[in-house]
């Protein structure tokens, strides 16, 4: 019987934290904090990172319980698996924050981003650009006579392809939501 192949960290599914917390190895994290919905309370989190020099990747921000007055705050960020433990810490003390979950260890999860792409042509590379964005599913919600205006969702990875074959078929202009993101499955508690 041969030794399982496995290299360590590489599985964000596995049954195991194979990770090793001392390892300098950059790893992108999707953060999902909940925060009571008041002023202030987003200019405090973002200024843990910039304090310290983190970088934040992607970032949204929404009211999820009009009642309770709180709002969901996903955040993807980079850094070492130590760096990493130690935003989440510090996330965890400020007052207003009442969760923190790291949805890349918890278990399987639901990354979608929105994007609007403003792509400028005519001629061949007009249809090109309309037969691509049917193969990736963008709906064009508008269109002169000169560029469409395409509207895709998906995962990170998904809108970066597109963008990429876009580009050379006249992309003018990008805007992103950022990560929306949940875990999978029941919740339990």
């Amino acid at each position: 019987m041969s030794p399982l192949k496995i290299k360590k960290g590489t599985s964000r599914h596995s049954a195991y934290d194979l990770r090793d917390p001392h390892s300098d190895v950059i790893e992108s994290h999707t953060l999902a904090v909940v925060v009571d919905n008041e002023a202030g309370v987003l200019a405090r989190v973002i200024g843990l990172f910039s304090g310290r020099g983190y970088n934040i990747d992607s970032l949204t921000v929404a009211e999820i319980d009009h009642t309770g007055h709180r709002s969901r705050i996903t955040i993807v960020t980079r850094g070492t698996p130590a760096v990493i433990e130690q935003i989440k810490a510090q996330l965890g003390r400020i007052v207003p924050v009442h969760e923190v979950h790291d949805l890349t260890v918890e278990g399987p999860s639901v990354e979608r981003e929105l994007a609007l792409f403003k792509v400028a042509g005519t001629g061949d590379k007009r249809v090109e650009a309309l037969r691509l964005a049917d193969i990736f599913r963008a709906n064009v919600v508008d269109s002169t006579l000169g560029s469409f205006v395409f509207e895709i969702t998906g995962t990170p990875e998904k809108i970066d392809a597109f963008a990429e074959l876009m580009r050379p078929l006249g992309l003018a202009e990008v805007a992103r939501t950022g990560v929306a993101a949940l875990g999978r499955g029941i919740v339990e508690g």
